[in-house]
């Protein structure tokens, strides 16, 4: 028996994985034989020679075939382990069992898939949930995010095809990327290249190129002539060997989804992740909703002899403009598990690889704009691969799109999933016989006829129309799972699951409500709002609008509007950034007088630049960065008046307007209001 190595000894006596009850009549989405990849990397706890603790103390990659039942069981027949701390490749179950031997058995495990694709499986190396997403080539990718040990991982998963994939399936050019860890920050290494196979076993002469974490903005290349070869199913990809090699030596095995459009893999005896598109030969029209998940390292802080890592899930909005509303659940090794919103855009069309300086990855986009795959550009080293979301067909005559639950501010798309009191947009079909808007606080929970219910909980509604609801998620969901059903005039929608919070911040934007472009701020001098044309000035106070900030204290009823005294204050501590400069908040709860507004009152840091800056708002959990605010060169007279009066109140409700922004619907104009 082999010991002393950091996940063997962690995981010797698992905690039991907590499943929460959750949708999982998604669970035929996966069925059948898939081939998988799962790479692992544990950060270690025990200073190096240096005193530095946070280098990566063991790399695991997992790899083989995985078969699902189509009701919520896998098996893992073939599985192979290759753990750095061994330092060679066992059957995964000999691996598992901390036995020296060459013949596996079946490792099994379960899975719950929801009717959007979003789900879980039980990690086969720690039974902690490896969130993903089926996405509609069938290919599922996910991270374990909400980890009982300090590691960030990436799964992969595509059905295998029938007959088996060939030479001839390896047929024209590919843009691969690809994350080549290290135990030390500064050898790690990322990759983005093009090659032309043959359909015959050549690749012909390949040139490599990418970032390694000690090189910084400076590329490496590697040029070398590469043939490959399938054996059940797999194809190996065959480097020759060289000690000056800068990437690859030897054999990189990878997968391919069933059109042969994607493939995925990495060294049978390392622990790398490369991913590859088929390049298109035409624009591509890339748009629409798209399951994410990757994993990343950056290195910015090489003074500290160490760097951060982090996986994730999520997925984004693309719209046919160019805008993009993306959310991503990460497992920070650094700063701990968050759910990010922020906004990102690309040139439309897209005709080749392009870079994107949101997200610092360089992309590719691959056939009918169906897929993307990313490489981190210096210093966050990484590998992403985006996948276009299944399209859904209503199922009853009240129809509630199983992506169609997001914040009603930000936008951010369903994987953020919901906190209590957050104001929610619900879309899908028949889900009201007209518009009608609710004319009065409290909310009620029967508007127009229809009633939506969250845990049973009847929930106080903003708006009802056709083809969208405005609701309240009431306070008392506390339980991890929320179960979306809507009720139009006595007949039932089906069910939607969202995974609860404690936190989900959006920043309403005006003038369009579609969570771009400038945020619902106002100057707490005079209650205008800050536009380019009336920026904030540094050390002003302002007043940010939003919602999903979660419990409050004291509590008020489900839909009422909280008085201004006593204010309801945020139970979760609130924070805030302009650019990343930190903002004191000096108020953070709901805003008295209208029911389903947060306000956050902050002061406009010193050190913040001038102009337009992201506007960052974060809670314990999770964090919008999807609104901008733009800044004044300067603080006028009435500004610094204000601010010196405000550093000597002690209360808060000094910071508080009485008339702020209207919430927005279906045909509503804010605009007069």
């Amino acid at each position: 028996m082999r010991k002393g190595f950091l996940l063997w000894a962690l995981c010797v006596c698992p905690l039991a994985a907590q499943t929460p009850v959750f949708d999982t009549s998604g669970n035929g989405l996966l069925n059948g034989t898939y081939s998988f990849r799962h790479v692992l990397y544990v950060l270690t706890s025990t200073p190096d020679a240096n005193g530095i603790a946070g280098d990566i103390g063991e790399e695991v990659a997992v790899y083989g075939n995985i078969s699902f039942d189509g009701n919520g069981n896998y098996t893992i027949s073939n599985g192979m382990a290759s753990d750095s701390i061994v330092g060679f490749t066992d059957p995964l179950s000999c691996y598992l069992a901390q036995a020296i031997c060459t013949t596996g058995v079946t490792v099994d495990g379960t899975y719950s898939i929801s009717a959007s694709g979003f789900g879980f499986l039980i990690n086969p190396l720690t039974e902690d949930l490896i969130y993903g997403l089926v996405s509609a080539n069938g290919v599922f990718a996910g991270s374990s995010t909400e980890t009982t040990l300090a590691y960030a991982d990436l799964f992969i998963a595509a059905p295998v095809s029938s007959p088996l994939p060939a030479n001839s399936t390896f047929q024209g050019s590919y843009t691969i990327a690809g994350f080549i860890p290290s135990n030390d920050p500064m050898a790690s290494e990322d990759v983005f290249f093009q090659t032309n196979a043959d359909g015959a076993g050549n690749l012909g002469s390949v040139n490599v190129t990418g970032y390694s974490g000690a090189g910084g903005t400076s590329t490496l290349s590697q040029s070398s002539t590469v043939t490959y070869s399938f054996a059940s199913g797999a194809a190996t990809i065959n480097f020759p060997t060289s000690e000056t090699a800068n990437f690859f030596q030897g054999p990189e095995m990878v997968y391919f989804s069933p059109d042969g459009s994607f493939f995925f893999g990495g060294s049978p005896t390392g622990y790398d992740m490369i991913v590859g598109v088929r390049t298109p030969q035409s624009t591509q029209n890339f748009g629409g909703l798209y399951y994410q998940a990757g994993i990343f390292q950056n290195d910015s802080q090489f003074n500290n002899g160490s760097a951060d890592l982090a996986g994730y899930y999520g997925s984004f909005d693309a719209t046919s403009d160019g805008n993009i509303i993306s959310h991503q659940r990460l497992n920070d090794l650094d700063i701990g598990v968050m759910g990010v919103t922020f906004a990102d855009s690309f040139t439309s069309p897209i005709t080749g690889p392009y870079s994107d300086t949101v997200t610092s990855e360089q992309y590719a986009i691959g056939d009918g704009g169906a897929i993307r795959i990313g490489q981190g550009v210096w210093p966050f080293l990484g590998v992403s691969v985006d996948l276009q979301a299944p399209t859904f067909t209503p199922t009853g005559s009240v129809y509630l799109n199983p992506t169609g639950i997001v914040n009603a501010a930000s936008y951010a798309p369903f994987t953020a999933g919901v906190s209590d009191g957050e104001l929610v947009t619900l879309y899908g079909a028949n889900l009201a016989a007209n518009t009608v808007f609710a004319s009065a606080v409290p909310y009620a929970t029967m508007l127009g006829g229809v009633q939506v219910l969250v845990n049973n909980v009847a929930a106080p509604i903003y708006y009802v129309s056709p083809t969208q609801i405005s609701v309240l998620v009431p306070f008392e969901t506390s339980s991890p799972v929320a179960q979306f059903q809507v009720i139009n005039n006595g007949t039932v929608s089906n069910v939607v699951t969202e995974l609860v919070n404690l936190t989900t911040p959006g920043v309403f934007t005006t003038p369009n409500f579609n969570g771009l472009g400038y945020g619902a701020v106002q100057h707490n001098a005079d209650g205008t709002p800050v536009s380019p044309s009336s920026p904030a000035q540094p050390g002003e106070y302002v007043n940010v609008y939003l919602t999903g900030l979660g419990a409050v204290s004291p509590a008020i009823a489900d839909g009422a509007a909280p008085p201004l005294s006593p204010l309801s204050y945020t139970s979760n501590t609130i924070t805030a950034d302009i650019g990343g400069v930190a903002a004191t908040v000096a108020f953070g709860g709901l805003a008295p007088g209208l029911a389903g507004l947060y306000q956050v009152s902050l002061q406009i840091p010193s050190a913040a630049a001038a102009g337009d800056n992201t506007l960052g708002i974060s809670g314990p959990d999770s964090s919008a960065m999807q609104a901008l605010i733009s800044i004044g060169s300067g603080t006028t007279a009435a500004h610094e008046r204000q601010a010196a009066g405000l550093n000597r109140r002690t209360h808060p409700a000094a910071l508080i307007k009485r008339k702020p922004p209207c919430l927005p619907g279906p045909g509503k104009s804010c605009h007069a209001q």
